[in-house]
């Protein structure tokens, strides 16, 4: 009777797991479609003011200038020496291997810097990646930020963001900055990807450098619109890259608590299938025990 009553009790409690990760998965996809629809709508902004500032950029005479100025767009000096990592995680558990893979690039790319003697300063967004991270490269890290994907992705938290690095590269705190981050394809594909924001990555869809002289006329100057865009520029891919990221971290919990779910269902029908086999096994040696005692008597 006492395996009965756990086996009871174990399958009491594995579906009441499945009535949690049932609903995880419904909240999940109904936050994936709105994360869907926003980073679908950011993508095509990002990309075009990528562009705008490839073709602004595409003048040798200033991509070579060492004006501070346009430091965003040349780096400080051209020089290579300290780099930023942004890294871009989620703040909950429970979404796979989403943080886990996310972190593993991260260590690689460090190591990688390490290596070849530069710098490493590290920027933490969210906090599963920063507590794989910190045990390791805890004194690297001089900024983390928690909280952000719990919500609505807000243009104003990529502003700020991209302020603080901005205010970090003014103050020569680093040469080069990249971010890593989630790049969401599909609600069961996510590709963990490297993008370096500072200084800006000109670079054609065939991936060649963009040197060529833009067809479009501009009513300021070029180096008047570049001053302006920069800033704005980089707000913008941290915006899209803290979109995709969040989109990423809502399809791969989906995707985790669907297998949970799963998982927990078929796990009811093996304990159910133990329990009633259990359940005859007693009943039999029940009758068993009484046909004995009538045959003795």
């Amino acid at each position: 009777m006492s395996n009965l009553q756990i086996l009871k009790t174990r399958i009491k409690s594995v579906k009441s797991t499945q009535k949690m990760t049932k609903a995880m998965k419904m909240v999940a996809a109904s936050k994936l479609r709105r994360a869907k629809t926003a980073v679908e709508l950011s993508r095509p902004y990002a990309d075009k003011i990528n562009e705008m500032v490839a073709d602004l950029a595409s003048n040798i005479s200033i991509h070579d200038t060492n004006d501070i100025r346009l430091s965003l767009l040349n780096g400080c000096n051209h020089k290579n020496k300290t780099h930023l990592v942004v890294i871009l995680s989620s703040d909950r558990g429970l979404c796979g291997g989403l943080n886990t893979a996310t972190a593993k690039y991260a260590k690689n790319h460090i190591n990688d810097l390490i290596k070849k003697g530069k710098k490493v300063k590290i920027f933490a967004i969210g906090k599963k990646a920063y507590d794989q991270l910190k045990s390791q490269f805890g004194d690297m890290v001089i900024e983390k930020k928690f909280g952000i994907f719990k919500n609505n992705i807000e243009y104003d938290m990529a502003l700020e963001i991209a302020n603080q690095i901005i205010e970090l590269f003014d103050n020569s705190g680093f040469d080069v900055c990249d971010v890593i981050y989630s790049k969401f394809k599909s609600a069961i594909a996510q590709d963990v990807v490297k993008k370096q924001l500072i200084p800006v990555d000109i670079k054609e869809k065939d991936g060649k450098e963009h040197i060529v002289e833009a067809p479009i006329n501009y009513q300021e100057t070029r180096e008047k619109l570049l001053y302006d865009l920069l800033p704005k520029n980089l707000a913008m891919q941290i915006y899209n890259e803290l979109l995709e990221n969040s989109a990423s971290e809502q399809g791969a919990r989906m995707a985790a608590m669907e297998s949970a779910t799963t998982n927990a269902g078929n796990m009811i029908k093996n304990l159910t299938l133990v329990y009633n086999r259990t359940r005859q096994a007693n009943i039999t040696r029940e009758l068993i025990d009484i046909v004995s005692g009538a045959n003795a008597v």
